[in-house]
């Protein structure tokens, strides 16, 4: 094997390239990436790039680590297309062989049909949050569409700078998707704390000059609207090229698409999960850099175990730091241990924790979360549901 193409040049893509690296690749590694400049870090741009504007801060490695490291990286240019049979990706009139292809394409934002939404921002990229850092130079009254990660981080960053904040979230809580309903709650008397108007079970029907409408017919005033409703994976480069899609490439328990020839990760890829056996995309930073680890290594010195790392969510909202470890289901139980933690259980065994605030728990449970055996309800009620106890006395034996 003597030539990689990496179609992504965010965390993921960049963590394939220096993994092989690291694990010994002495070939060609091409990065290729649709953003101008270099790799940057995504999570700050909701929260302390939107306070600072310092985007060099955000650049993942200096222009001279590419160099020394013999890593060709090509920004600002889109791959159009992966040609299977010759084993090439054409991007920007440039046509790039490689022996091994791996997919880092990333998602973009969701895009809902409601009319008028040209009119509202994203929050995606260093050029989207450079423009909102730009708005929000004078006093705005804003509504953010959706009440996830993102929307909720730059609500509690606009609100903290003193502007009109208004969320309108159609689900019935915030962070529905991913959060268990107390802690969900527990968010929501946040940002209602902080003077956030947080509407739920309301979906905004139309985007206008003057604001927002609801489904009800409604209307919240707005200078400035905000598009956080979720992501889609970019998968059309692959379904083009004739590779499975099932809500993000397909690919096996080694990251491989149906082509032997080609890897996907990250937010783009979807995955047996090594608990259930059922398909799932996980959107998060951790799991596109060890995604990319673990081809790195496959490349390099064979297929081993699958993939199987404990998956972990972080979001910062004004001081409050939620950490997630573990994937629970939407029909997982809800075990409270106080106000800022969140013990989940699916069929009686431990499927993840949330915590605010608590670093020590949240590593923890990912260690008890990372053993063959996760943790039955009868053994966390054995041990006072003391997880740091749990761990010391597991570790004993």
């Amino acid at each position: 094997m003597q030539r990689i193409v990496v179609i992504g040049a965010g965390q993921g893509g960049l963590q394939a390239a220096m993994s092989l690296r690291q694990e010994g690749f002495a070939g060609a590694v091409t990065l290729i990436g649709a953003e101008p400049g270099l790799p940057y870090q995504r999570p700050p741009l909701s929260k302390a790039y939107l306070k600072d504007g310092d985007g060099a801060r955000l650049d993942l490695r200096p222009a001279a680590f590419f160099d020394k490291n013999e890593i060709t990286l090509v920004s600002g240019v889109r791959a159009e297309r992966i040609d299977r049979e010759g084993r090439e990706v054409h991007a920007g009139g440039t046509v790039y062989p490689y022996d091994h292809l791996i997919l880092a394409t990333g998602t973009r934002n969701l895009r809902p049909p409601i009319p008028g939404l040209e009119r509202a921002l994203d929050l995606r990229t260093l050029e989207d949050a450079a423009r909102l850092r730009g708005e929000l130079a004078r006093p705005r009254r804003i509504a953010i569409i959706g009440g996830g990660f993102i929307g909720l981080e730059f609500a509690a960053v606009a609100r903290a700078a003193g502007h009109e904040v208004t969320v309108a979230e159609a689900a019935p809580r915030l962070m529905a998707r991913v959060l268990s309903p107390e802690l969900s709650a527990r968010f929501l008397c946040l940002h209602e704390g902080m003077g956030t108007r947080v509407l739920l079970g309301r979906p905004v029907s139309a985007v206008t000059d003057e604001g927002i409408t609801l489904a009800d017919g409604s209307g919240i005033a707005a200078d400035l609207v905000i598009l956080a409703a979720g992501v889609v994976p970019n998968v059309e480069l692959a379904a083009e090229a004739g590779l499975d899609v099932a809500n993000g490439v397909a690919v096996d328990g080694e990251l491989l698409t149906c082509d032997p020839s080609i890897s996907a990760l990250g937010d783009c890829a979807s995955f047996p999960d090594p608990v259930t056996g059922a398909r799932i995309r996980l959107e998060s930073v951790q799991a596109a850099t060890d995604h990319a680890r673990h081809i790195a290594r496959r490349l390099m010195k064979g297929a081993g175990a699958p993939y199987a790392a404990v998956p972990w969510f972080w979001s910062d909202q004004a001081d409050w730091k939620l950490q997630i470890a573990g994937l629970a289901g939407p029909g997982d139980e809800s075990l409270a241990l106080g106000p800022d933690a969140v013990l989940r259980l699916r069929d009686g065994v431990l499927s993840a924790v949330e915590t605010v605030n608590d670093a020590k728990t949240h590593m923890q449970a990912r260690k008890l979360l990372a053993s063959p055996n996760p943790p039955s309800r009868a053994e966390l009620e054995a041990c006072g549901f003391d997880l740091a106890a749990l761990a010391k006395e597991r570790a004993a034996a």
